[in-house]
This record gives C-alpha cells, structure tokens and sequence, in this order.
C-alpha cells in the first residue's frame, strides 16, 4: 500500500556521541552508499569545528552548546509553508499549504545537505560546519531557500483558496 507509515522512526537510535535522534537522522541523510561511518566522522568533524568558531566568537543569542546551535540551525531553516501545485480547470496554480512537521525537518536537512554539496573545494566538514553556523544564526544558503520558499508562498497567497 501507499503511504504507509514504517516503522523507521521507532527503530532510529539516538547517535553515540550526543545521544540525539534528530542529530542521527541527519547523519542518516550525509550517508552515502551505507558509509555510515564517514558520515559521523563527517558530522562530528563538523561539529567539533563549529564548537572551536563558536567559542571563538560569542555572539548573543547564539546557544552555548554545539548540539543546540545544532538544533537552532535546523530550526532556522525549516519552513512553514511551501507552494504545491494544483491544477484547476485546466490551469496549474502554485497554491501555498502549511508543511508537516516530519516534512518540515527533511526539507531543512534536504536545504542544509544540498547547499554543502553544491560548495566545492574544501572539505566536506569545513563546509557543513560553515553552513550550520550560519543557519544558526539565521544566514546562509539554506536559510535563503526557505526564505524564498516563504516569499513564493506569501506572492501566491490569491491562491490560497484553492488548498482543498
């Protein structure tokens, strides 16, 4: 059947390291061809140097932990709403919906993942570190995808009554 739900949230560990299940799924999303081992390696070298900028520079507001700048940074770039198209009467209509929660947090991992793949040159914790820095204080690429995802929801908002 389609749609169903699995089981695969229950089965999720929490990660070795910071005991975090959301922290274990994003590794999960990193992981590429079942190299799960270089996807922690990955993330938590990441995370080690987000640790070093982040108790180089103290910003306000910006958490004390590496594991909360690491939540804050997902939450900066989930998104509430996105437009989904729809066709009436022979018309496709871009027609903003609120998001899931469960898609909310995939969208932000998706947006995150695709922004450091997209960056070349240097290596691949450089990059996600830099990127989850910024998305914890509001800034970045994935931060601008969800703001453009926001701008086009709230521009095709006339269309809202099409959401049935």
């Amino acid at each position: 059947m389609a749609g169903r739900i699995t089981a695969s949230e229950k089965q999720l560990q929490p990660d070795p390291r910071y005991g975090d299940k959301v922290l274990a799924k994003f590794i999960n999303c990193v992981m590429l061809d079942g190299k799960k081992a270089i996807a922690q390696r990955v993330v938590y070298d990441a995370l080690e140097k987000m640790k070093k900028r982040m108790d180089k520079d103290k910003r306000e507001g910006m958490p004390t932990t590496v594991i909360d700048a690491f939540r804050q940074a997902i939450e900066n770039v989930k998104p509430n709403v996105e437009v989904r198209s729809k066709r009436v009467g022979g018309a496709n209509y871009q027609v903003p919906m609120p998001v899931t929660q469960r898609r909310r947090q995939s969208l932000a991992f998706r947006w995150i993942i695709t922004a450091v793949r997209a960056e070349k040159g240097k290596p691949l914790a450089d990059r996600l570190a830099k990127e989850l820095y910024d998305a914890a204080n509001g800034e970045g690429k994935a931060c601008n995808t969800r703001e453009q995802t926001h701008r086009m929801a709230e521009a095709n908002k006339a269309f809202s009554h099409f959401a049935w």
